[in-house]
Parts: structure tokens; C-alpha cells; sequence
């Protein structure tokens, strides 16, 4: 299982999905996953997606709620989040990995994306206080995926 944080550290809530993975990385426990921080996305890590057995990413994404909300799309729910239109360099990434990883018969049957409604993607080096808070349920959302997809929930 891949769990893959995306976004700027640079850009205010834009961190949310780094941040949350490296707090889950940080933490006990054998979540049977391999966290990495993807950044801002590039095609380096289509082999990644492409091996796992189940892909999540965690980001920033905005779908219409208020600032702090986090909301799972799974599966199909996930590539229509992405098949909406782009916001950032990251969203278009994915997408692009996504289909790169579909296109080629690879594109892990389970994935999802667990996001939160960003506030402010402005220059800044902390999360708005909304999606700060928001970053422990970041993690739970994530936690609860990998064991449901274990068949331990």
C-alpha cells in the first residue's frame, strides 16, 4: 500500500497532505504502508503507484465545503474528484499519473484520495488554523482506509 502526500510546504494549507503523512510516518504502529512525501507530483513516481496494491493520497483539494472539512473519494469517486476541474500543478499531476497508470492495465483497483478544503493556498509556511485542526482526522481517514482495505475493520 502506497500512502502519498501531496502538496507545497510552501503555500499555506497546500501542506495539509505532506504534513499528515509525515505525522503518520511519525507514528507507532504497523499500518503495513510505505508513506512518502510527493511533493508536487512528477512521473518519477508512476512505478510506485503502479506496484501498489492500494494507492492513497492525502491532499489539499477544494470540493465546495468549508475550510477544514476532509472528505474520502474512493475508486470511482476518486478519478471523478480528479476529472473535475484543476486548481493547482498537483491536481493536474495526479490526474496525469492516474491515467498514465490506467492506461498501461496498472492503476490499483483500491485507491482513494483523502482531502481537506483548504482556506488559503497563499505563500506561507503554516496551515490556516481550519486545516491544522484538521490534519489528526487527515490521519484517522487514512488509518481507517488501510485497515478496512486489510480486512481488519
Amino acid at each position: 500500500m502506497l500512502v502519498l502526500g501531496l502538496g507545497n510546504r510552501l503555500l499555506g494549507d497546500d501542506a495539509a497532505g505532506p504534513l499528515a503523512v509525515a505525522t503518520l510516518a511519525a507514528s507507532d504502529g504497523d499500518r503495513g504502508a510505505i508513506f512518502r512525501d510527493g511533493g508536487t507530483i512528477g512521473l518519477a513516481l508512476l512505478p510506485e503507484i503502479q506496484d501498489a496494491s492500494g494507492f492513497i493520497a492525502v491532499d489539499a483539494a477544494r470540493f465546495g465545503a468549508e475550510a477544514g472539512t476532509v472528505r474520502v473519494f474512493e475508486g470511482e469517486a476518486m478519478d471523478a474528484q480528479l476529472g473535475g476541474r484543476k486548481r493547482s500543478a498537483h491536481e493536474v499531476a495526479l490526474a496525469d499519473l492516474m491515467g498514465a497508470a490506467a492506461l498501461s492495465g496498472r492503476l490499483p483497483g483500491r485507491r482513494a484520495l483523502v482531502a481537506v478544503q483548504p482556506e488559503s493556498t497563499a505563500l506561507g509556511l503554516e496551515p490556516t488554523p481550519a486545516v491544522a485542526a484538521a490534519i489528526p482526522q487527515l490521519c484517522r481517514a487514512v488509518d481507517e482506509l488501510l485497515q478496512r482495505w486489510r480486512g481488519r475493520a
